[in-house]
């Protein structure tokens, strides 16, 4: 289960596949995933039992840089998008997005508001 970083209208959430691969089971910062809506709010761009993509924006688990340094967030988030190429289906991020994430996806990281 994730929360959704973005104004698109999902709340919450649930990992149905993670796109990359025919045996990944594990999705870490900057990848996409197939996921089942759980919780929106009414009224909004997407809708519950809706089932979307996503990329991986925060993450729980410590990843570590090249530089040495390690980062982790206090929950995993996740980004709803529009389509395969990456645009995101909403207009802001809430919260921080790590750097990875904006590095391989700028359109994402041109809606975030901290980047970290």
């Amino acid at each position: 289960m994730l929360k959704v970083a973005d104004n698109s209208g999902a709340k919450q959430l649930q990992v149905i596949r993670v796109l990359g691969g025919s045996h990944r089971r594990y999705a870490e910062l900057g990848d996409i995933i197939v996921a089942a809506v759980k919780i929106a709010e009414p009224r909004k761009m997407v809708k519950k039992k809706d089932v979307v993509r996503a990329v991986i924006v925060r993450q729980k688990k410590e990843i570590r840089r090249r530089d040495g340094t390690r980062v982790k967030f206090e929950d995993n988030a996740a980004a709803v998008l529009k389509d395969e190429f990456g645009n995101p289906k909403g207009t802001m991020i809430k919260g921080p997005v790590a750097k990875e994430v904006a590095e391989r996806w700028p359109a994402v990281a041109k809606i975030a508001t901290i980047i970290v």
